[in-house]
């Protein structure tokens, strides 16, 4: 690579409606070896209106990757993922499910609707740091993302 290649940053839509566990998902990125560039939203209809640039973000640039709570105001995170999966233009952006339920319901209904994971975070602070480092890992340092 030479010095005039441009390196894209990793976008990542973060679907969470609490502000603390956006400020730590946040703080665990903000170290990644991988450039990439946090959006968060707190509800399920901003995130699809984020997702269809509608209204305040028709300039947002797609997201290269999505972690979603499921536990959401205004439309529920499976809703929402139902809605990213039925959208030919959204339905490749891998989405894991983050979320605080290990309720089998959830989980089976989050891959029912071709979630690509299923994250129950953690409530200690240490551990919770450490499964967004995995999920950083693993999703932005050894898995390809789809362009488009």
């Amino acid at each position: 690579m030479n010095s005039d290649t441009i390196i894209k940053p990793i976008e990542i839509l973060l679907i969470e409606d609490s502000p603390s566990d956006a400020d730590l998902t946040e703080e665990a990125l903000s170290n990644a070896r991988i450039i990439n560039k946090l959006h968060w939203v707190e509800d399920g209809v901003e995130a699809m209106a984020f997702l269809h640039r509608q209204g305040k973000y028709g300039g947002a640039n797609r997201p290269d990757l999505i972690l979603l709570d499921l536990n959401l105001p205004k439309k529920n995170g499976l809703e929402v993922l139902a809605e990213i999966k039925a959208d030919a233009q959204l339905k490749r952006i891998p989405t894991i499910v983050l979320t605080t339920s290990e309720a089998e319901r959830d989980i089976l209904k989050t891959y029912d609707l071709n979630g690509n994971c299923y994250v129950s975070k953690p409530i200690n602070l240490e551990r919770f740091m450490f499964v967004i480092k995995l999920i950083q890992l693993f999703w932005l340092d050894v898995v390809k993302l789809p362009s488009e």
